[in-house]
C-alpha cells in the first residue's frame, strides 16, 4: 500500500490524455491545414514532456530519503542510564527566530517513537523535576525508594495472579444471564456507538439462542460474546470488579484466534472478532503486539478480503452484507489511525488506497428489510457518529502523517494550515450532531457519544500542536500552539472528568446506570482514555508552572481556577485508578511531583525548599498507594486461598508473559542508583502502543 505524504488540498496533477487532446484540438481550430506537420510536432513535444515529468516523478519517488542527521538543522541528544539503556532525542530547529529545538522523535532500544507519541515531548517538559528528585534522593536517606519498591513488588504479585495459564482454550463458562445482559448493554451503549462492529439484531438473536438452547453453541460466537463482556466490564461499575474474569475472557479469545486456521477465518465474523480482541486487549491491558502493529495486520487482512473496495464494484450482495463491509472497513480505518497517533508510528495508509464509501445512514433493523432507504442526514441513527467521524478522517489522517511520516515537512506553517482544516472539519461535525439533537421526537446522541467525539477531536488538535508546546513556553513565535494545547487539554479533561464526579466515592449500588461511562472508561480501562487524560493533566500542569515562573509580581500570581482545579482532581483520579485495580503508581508519581512544584512556586519558595517538597511528594506516593496495593493483594490471597500471603510471588507465570512485567524489574525512576531519572518513561510496558505510564 502506498504512503501518501501529500495533503489532498495541495496535490499536483499531471496532464491526462484527455487534457492533451483538448489542447491539441483547440490548437487545430486556429491552424491552417498546411501547418499539420507543426501540429504533429507540438503533439510529440507534449508527449515527450509528459514522459519527462513522469520519469522525474518516478526518480523522486524511488530515490532514498536523506537522513535527518545530514541536515544542518538536525540534532541528536544522547542520554544513557545503567538500567534503562540509551535513548536518543532527535530534534530540529523550529521557526525562524526560535532558539529552542523541536523534538521530532525518540529512539529507545529497538523502538522509534514519532512526534505524536507523548513521551517525545513529555520527556523534555518534566525532566528537570525528576533530575532534582534524583539528585536529592541520592544524597539523603529518604524512604521514597523503599516504599515505591514495595509498591512494585506488590504490583508484580497482583498482576501475576490475575493472569491465567497460557494457552487458555475457550470454554462455555459464562457469568449469570443477569450479569451478562448488563455487560452486553455496557458494551453496546459505549464502544459500539462509536466504532461499529456488530449488527446488533443478529448479535441479539445469537445471544438469546445461546441461553435458550441446551446444546453447545458455536465456539466462534462464544468467543465473540466473551470479548463483548470483557469490554463491557470496564464500565460495569466504578472499581472494575470483574477485572479477573475479563482478563480470562481475553486470554481465551487470544488462544482461539492464535489457532492456525487462516483460510477458514477469512470472513466477516472473524474480522469482527479481531476488532473486538484489539479493543479488549487495550481496555483490559492484556499483553501482546502493539495495537499499531496488530491494526496493520488487520488492515491487510481486510484488504485481502476486498473491504477496501466499495461493494458497488464487487459481486452483488444484500444490503446487510454491503453495509457491514462498509462499517467494518470504516472501523478498521479508525483503529489504524488512532493507533498511529497513540504509538507514534506512521499510519501507512492514504486516501488513494481505498474507494469504500462511508456507511449508509441506516439503523440496524432497517438492514434486515427489503430495499431499505437511508435516513436523511439530520436523522440520528445507530451509525450517525461513525459517519460524522468519517467526514473528518482525511483531516485527522493528514495530522497523523504530518507528525509521524518520515518525509513530513514538519514546518510551523504546515501546522497552522492543518489546524485550520481540522477546526473547519470539527465545526461541520458539531453542526451535524447539533442538527441530530434538535428534535424532541427523534433519537439524538447520548452524552457519552458527544463527549467521546469531543475528546477525540481535541486530542488530534492537541497532538498537532504538542511539538511546539515546549518551545512556546519560552518563545513567542509559537504562542498560538501554547494556547491551542492548553485549551484542548482542558476540554479533554472535562470530557473525561466532569467536576461532579472527580474523586467521588464509589456508590454502594454498582448498577451501570448510576455511574458515568466516560469517567469509568478513563478510570477502569487502560489505553486511550486514561492516556489522554494523564497527558492533558500534565500539559495543564506545565502551563501553570510556566505562568508562575515567567510572572514577576510583588503579590500572588493570578492563575486560572479552571486550570488549577485540574491538579487536585488529577491526583484524586490517579488514586481512583489504583483503587480500580491498576497496579502501576507512576501516574500518581507524575502528578504529585508536578503539583508539588507548582505549590512551591505559588508560595514563593526558593529552589532548595521546592526540592524538599518534591522529595516529600515522592515519599507520599508510598504512603498513599502502598496501603491500597496491600489491601488488593490481601483480598486476592484470601479469595484464591493463596499460601504465604503477598510474599508468595507466583512462579507459575508462563515464560511468554514475562516481558509484560519486565518494566517492573528494571525501572530506573524507581531505582536509587539510576544514572538517568528519565528512562523510566521508556520501559517495556507499551504492549498496546500507549505510554508506559499505564
Amino acid at each position: 500500500m502506498s504512503i501518501d505524504r501529500t495533503p489532498s488540498s495541495s496535490r499536483s496533477t499531471f496532464p491526462s490524455h484527455s487534457s492533451s487532446s483538448h489542447i491539441s484540438d483547440s490548437t487545430s481550430a486556429s491552424t491552417p491545414a498546411s501547418q499539420s506537420s507543426a501540429q504533429e510536432s507540438e503533439s510529440i513535444r507534449l508527449r515527450l514532456r509528459i514522459r519527462q515529468l513522469e520519469d522525474q516523478l518516478s526518480k523522486s519517488t524511488l530515490s532514498p530519503i536523506q537522513p535527518s542527521a545530514s541536515t544542518p538543522s538536525s540534532n541528536i541528544e544522547t542520554t544513557s542510564s545503567r538500567l534503562g539503556g540509551t535513548f536518543y532525542i532527535h530534534s530540529e530547529k523550529g521557526p525562524s527566530g526560535q532558539t529552542n529545538a523541536v523534538a521530532r522523535n525518540i529512539t529507545h532500544k529497538t523502538r522509534l517513537f514519532g512526534q505524536s507519541h507523548w513521551t517525545v515531548h513529555g520527556i523534555l517538559l518534566v525532566r528537570d523535576i525528576l533530575e532534582t528528585i534524583e539528585s536529592r534522593l541520592r544524597e539523603g536517606t529518604s524512604s521514597a525508594w523503599s516504599n515505591i519498591e514495595r509498591c512494585k513488588t506488590l504490583a508484580r504479585v497482583i498482576k501475576a495472579r490475575r493472569a491465567p495459564r497460557w494457552p487458555s482454550p475457550p470454554t462455555l463458562d459464562l457469568p449469570s444471564k443477569e450479569v451478562a445482559d448488563t455487560l452486553v448493554d455496557c458494551y453496546l451503549r459505549t464502544t459500539e456507538t462509536i466504532y461499529r462492529i456488530l449488527h446488533i439484531p443478529t448479535f441479539h438473536r445469537d445471544y438469546d439462542a445461546l441461553w435458550e438452547s441446551n446444546s453447545a453453541s458455536k465456539i466462534a460466537f462464544v468467543v465473540q460474546l466473551k470479548l463483548v463482556l470483557a469490554i463491557g466490564a470496564t464500565t460495569y461499575d466504578d472499581h472494575f470488579s470483574l477485572r479477573t474474569s475479563a482478563v480470562r475472557w481475553v486470554y481465551e479469545a487470544q488462544s482461539w484466534v492464535s489457532e492456525p486456521k487462516f483460510k477458514s477465518r477469512l470472513d466477516i465474523q472473524s474480522l469482527q472478532t479481531n476488532l473486538l480482541l484489539l479493543f479488549a486487549q487495550e481496555r483490559v491491558s492484556i499483553g501482546g503486539d502493539s495495537m499499531w502493529i496488530s491494526a496493520g495486520a488487520l488492515l491487510r487482512k481486510a484488504v485481502y478480503m476486498g473491504l477496501h473496495r466499495d461493494p458497488v464494484h464487487l459481486p452483488p450482495r444484500s444490503t446487510l452484507a454491503a453495509e457491514m463491509r462498509r462499517r467494518l472497513w470504516n472501523t478498521i480505518l479508525e483503529v489504524a489511525l488512532q493507533s498511529s497517533l497513540t504509538s507514534g508510528g506512521p499510519p501507512f495508509i492514504s486516501l488513494h488506497d481505498f474507494d469504500a464509501a462511508p456507511p449508509g445512514n441506516f439503523d440496524d433493523d432497517q438492514l434486515t428489510t427489503d430495499n431499505p432507504v437511508p435516513r436523511p442526514a439530520d436523522n440520528f441513527t445507530q451509525v450517525s457518529i461513525a459517519i460524522a467521524l468519517r467526514q473528518t478522517f482525511p483531516y485527522r489522517l493528514a495530522v497523523a502523517k504530518f507528525l509521524n511520516d518520515l518525509a513530513s515537512p514538519g514546518t510551523y506553517e504546515e501546522t497552522l494550515r492543518l489546524d485550520a482544516e481540522l477546526r473547519s472539519a470539527y465545526k461541520v461535525l458539531v453542526r451535524t450532531l447539533q442538527a441530530c439533537s434538535s428534535s424532541d421526537t427523534r433519537p439524538s446522541p447520548s452524552q457519552f457519544e458527544i463527549r467521546a467525539v469531543d475528546l477525540l477531536m481535541h486530542w488530534y488538535l492537541a497532538s498537532l500542536h504538542c511539538p511546539y508546546f515546549g518551545p512556546a513556553l519560552h518563545e513567542t513565535a509559537c504562542a498560538f500552539s501554547r494556547k491551542a494545547v492548553v485549551e484542548s487539554s482542558l476540554k479533554i479533561w472535562r470530557a473525561a472528568h466532569p467536576p461532579s464526579f472527580v474523586g467521588a466515592q464509589p456508590p454502594t449500588d454498582t448498577a451501570p446506570s448510576d455511574g458515568d461511562d466516560m469517567r469509568r472508561l478513563s478510570t477502569c480501562s487502560s489505553g486511550f482514555y486514561p492516556t489522554v487524560s494523564i497527558h492533558a493533566a500534565m500539559l495543564i500542569g506545565m502551563e501553570l508552572r510556566t505562568q508562575l515562573q515567567e510572572e514577576e509580581s510583588l503579590g500572588p500570581v493570578p492563575l486560572r481556577p479552571d486550570l488549577l482545579s485540574v491538579l487536585d482532581e488529577s491526583k484524586a483520579w490517579c488514586i481512583d485508578v489504583i483503587k480500580a485495580g491498576e497496579t502501576n503508581v507512576k501516574g500518581y508519581v507524575l502528578m504529585s511531583v508536578v503539583a508539588a512544584q507548582i505549590e512551591g512556586l505559588m508560595r514563593g519558595l526558593g529552589k532548595d525548599e521546592i526540592a524538599e517538597m518534591l522529595v516529600k511528594a515522592a515519599e507520599n506516593v508510598g504512603e498513599r498507594c502502598l496501603p491500597i496495593l496491600e489491601e488488593m493483594a490481601a483480598a486476592q490471597s484470601q479469595r484464591e486461598g493463596a499460601v504465604g500471603g503477598v510474599q508468595d510471588v507466583s512462579l507459575a507465570m508462563p515464560v511468554e508473559a514475562m516481558d509484560e512485567w519486565d518494566f517492573m524489574t528494571s525501572d530506573p525512576l524507581m531505582e536509587p542508583g539510576s544514572a538517568d531519572p528519565m528512562s523510566w518513561m521508556f520501559n517495556d510496558d507499551i504492549d498496546l502502543g500507549v505510554p508506559a505510564l499505564w
